[in-house]
């Protein structure tokens, strides 16, 4: 009998994290960091488990909602290996020692904060430091797609192209129980059909029971192809209003997708020379990474790749990596376009990039992915008129924009489309990584439609397969 427990990602669209246990062996899939404001507690609370007893980490991908407490699960005592697609495990240790850094700021600046207040408290102590994420990442070990592979004794896993980000992977795990095969398939994050750079999403045609993300599982995206009219339109609005495009982009995935867009704007001269940023120390070494791995890309960027174009690059691009450099965009007069972390402007120099640009009309920003509860992303999709920044209020006069064709999930019909492959009904689905109402109504309608056995568990349930 094996036992599966939602550790995290089950009600909320960040902390993925499910323990599988087979007989004695414990594997863990995906551990990430809880990012929105409800759950944020829960980074700091004791796992439901003792990582001393896992086996192994599986990892779907590199995102930190994903992989971010895995240094805590290494501090708190997991030695074991981290087994994830090999593109994965070079940006996950740029993810990884990035997020340490943040931990490490964020508790300086707590003690610095408590001593100006005269609170006698001990230093504040980050979740984990540059030096643990360092000790996570020596326990990582690379596999391919569509490679059967043991990794314990009598568990196999296999793993498939999930087109969410460069070396995403749905990950199918299989064991022997009563003389049958039995698996489970997770997908991690479901990439969108006919993206660029990525190829498209690999299901699996089979599977006893199914843990599927429900991020997008209320709407239906604008077509792929909608993207670079709307950013075309977007960009020219802003060059008539005379502002900055600013645009809060994830460092891995999404950054990319925007240079790739841009750089094809630019050689078919649908929009003017322009000057271009890329302000994120962590994008420019994600963007440098991805350039590294053409064997994730698909067929068209293949091609380019192979005559020799920088489909991250043009003329126009500069990657500023010193905070000099970063600040000096500011004193630029004329429009420029401004691409920088974090993409839900939770945290890094997009922030400092809202507080020069959020409070001028002829400004605009730009979103381009699903923004969670509680960031300051999300208060600018929902219309807020005034928002928190550095501990002061902005009033909210520039233009924002959405464009939601550039997301890495899949939506609705694209989730469908890809639980569909399976040749014959699961035992059961469960439907996670997703706003608890979302997932909920996601998982009915799959029930409705496609007469499976499915539920949206909550944080901490226990089910035997």
């Amino acid at each position: 009998m094996a036992q599966l427990t939602f550790c995290g990602g089950a009600g909320s669209v960040t902390g993925s994290c499910y323990l599988l246990e087979i007989r004695e062996r414990k594997i863990l899939i995906d551990c990430g960091l809880f990012q929105e404001r409800p759950f944020l507690g829960l980074n700091w609370d004791p796992f439901p488990f003792d990582p001393a007893e896992i086996d192994c980490v599986l990892l779907t991908h590199c995102h930190i909602d994903h992989t971010g407490r895995l240094p805590l699960l290494v501090k708190r005592g997991f030695s074991g290996r981290v087994i994830t697609h090999e593109a994965t495990v070079d940006l996950s240790e740029l993810m990884l020692l990035d997020s340490a850094h943040i931990q490490e700021e964020d508790a300086r600046w707590k003690t610095k904060r408590h001593r100006r207040e005269g609170r006698a408290l001990a230093p504040t102590e980050p979740l984990y430091t540059i030096a643990e994420a360092e000790e996570a990442l020596r326990g990582f070990v690379a596999v391919r797609y569509d490679q059967r592979t043991e990794i314990l004794d009598g568990v196999y896993t296999t793993w498939k192209d999930a087109g969410h980000i460069l070396g995403s992977a749905h990950v199918k795990i299989e064991w022997e129980e009563d003389g049958r095969t039995r698996s489970i398939v997770f997908s991690g994050d479901i990439g969108n059909k006919d993206r660029v750079i990525l190829r498209d999403p690999q299901p699996f045609d089979q599977a006893d029971f199914m843990v599927c993300e429900s991020t997008y599982g209320d709407r239906v995206h604008e077509p792929s192809d909608m993207t670079p009219v709307r950013l075309r339109e977007v960009i020219l609005d802003t060059i008539r209003r005379g502002g900055n495009l600013v645009v809060p982009a994830f460092a891995v995935g999404r950054t990319q997708t925007m240079l790739y867009h841009l750089r094809e704007l630019r050689a078919t001269h649908q929009i003017p020379c322009l000057m271009t940023f890329v302000d994120s120390p962590m994008a420019i070494r994600a963007t440098r990474i991805s350039g590294a791995h053409p064997d994730c890309y698909d067929d068209e960027a293949r091609r380019l790749y192979e005559r020799g174009v920088d489909i991250f690059g043009y003329c126009d691009v500069q990657f500023t990596e010193t905070r000099e450099q970063s600040k000096a965009i500011n004193r630029i007069k004329g429009t420029a376009i401004i691409i920088s972390a974090s993409g839900m402007a939770t945290a890094g120099r997009i922030k400092h990039h809202l507080e020069q640009n959020l409070s001028r009309p002829e400004s605009t920003i730009l979103i381009t992915g699903f923004q969670a509860q509680g960031t300051l992303g999300r208060q600018l999709v929902e219309g807020a008129e005034e928002v928190r920044l550095f501990n002061r209020i902005h009033r909210v006069r520039a233009k924002i924009e959405k464009i939601n064709s550039l997301s890495g999930h899949a939506d609705q019909p694209g989730m469908l489309e890809w639980l569909g492959a399976l040749q014959q009904p699961p035992q059961r689905a469960f439907f996670t990584h997703g706003d608890a109402d979302v997932a909920a109504r996601f998982a009915g309608l799959v029930a409705e439609r496609m007469g499976w056995q499915t539920s949206a568990p909550a944080y901490g349930d226990v089910i035997d397969l």
